[in-house]
């Protein structure tokens, strides 16, 4: 799952938000000497991630585009599926939308210096570009695809999935919502159980 995913996944406790969004910039066991709460998040979305690369609902998503982007496939699925959460944000939160990524951006602010430095280099651009609410819409989604393909100096043609999206928009948008019915279930489970070391 992409970060707003990660985010709505922490449960509106504000260490785990933390930790669920830093924690690709965490390699290994090189996270304990966080708060334990952010521990607790970078765990849980190692969790989150475990369950979502080995469901047979994303991997189907993946299969629709993996003749045209390979191993990418897997993160275009990611960002579509944070386009469908955002887009039906009113199914899942009785809070607004840009309610909650403006809470997110001062959560970020006022915790800076826990914030790795990969983190730092990211935050003005997607704060300034209001990233994950603009997740919410097409043009948002395709800014996005030209980013990671920029990064990747432009060998995995993220591009152009967004015509890939547009293509089978409704299957992918089906597969989400079944998909993430079971997630919210696996990561409350694991939210309540995980206790770090």
């Amino acid at each position: 799952m992409n970060f707003l995913a990660h985010i709505y996944l922490s449960f509106d406790d504000d260490e785990v938000t933390l930790g669920n969004f830093i924690a690709d910039n965490i390699p290994g066991n090189k996270y304990k000497h966080f708060p334990a709460g952010v521990q607790k998040g970078i765990l849980l979305h190692r969790e989150i991630d475990t369950f979502t690369d080995s469901h047979a609902i994303p991997k189907i998503s993946s299969k629709r585009l993996h003749k045209n982007y390979s191993h990418y496939s897997r993160v275009i699925v990611d960002i579509f599926y944070d386009h469908f959460l955002a887009k039906n944000w009113g199914q899942y939160s009785e809070v607004p939308l840009d309610i909650f990524v403006s809470r997110f951006y001062s959560l970020l602010q006022d915790n800076y210096a826990l914030l790795p430095e990969r983190v730092h280099h990211m935050m003005p651009y997607m704060i300034d570009e209001n990233w994950i609410y603009n997740y919410s819409n097409m043009e948002g989604i395709e800014r996005v695809l030209q980013g990671m393909d920029r990064r990747t100096h432009n060998r995995s043609k993220m591009t152009y999935a967004i015509s890939d999206l547009a293509q089978s928009y409704s299957d992918f948008e089906v597969e989400f919502k079944a998909f993430f019915k079971e997630l919210m279930v696996f990561s409350r489970t694991h939210y309540l159980k995980l206790r770090p070391n």
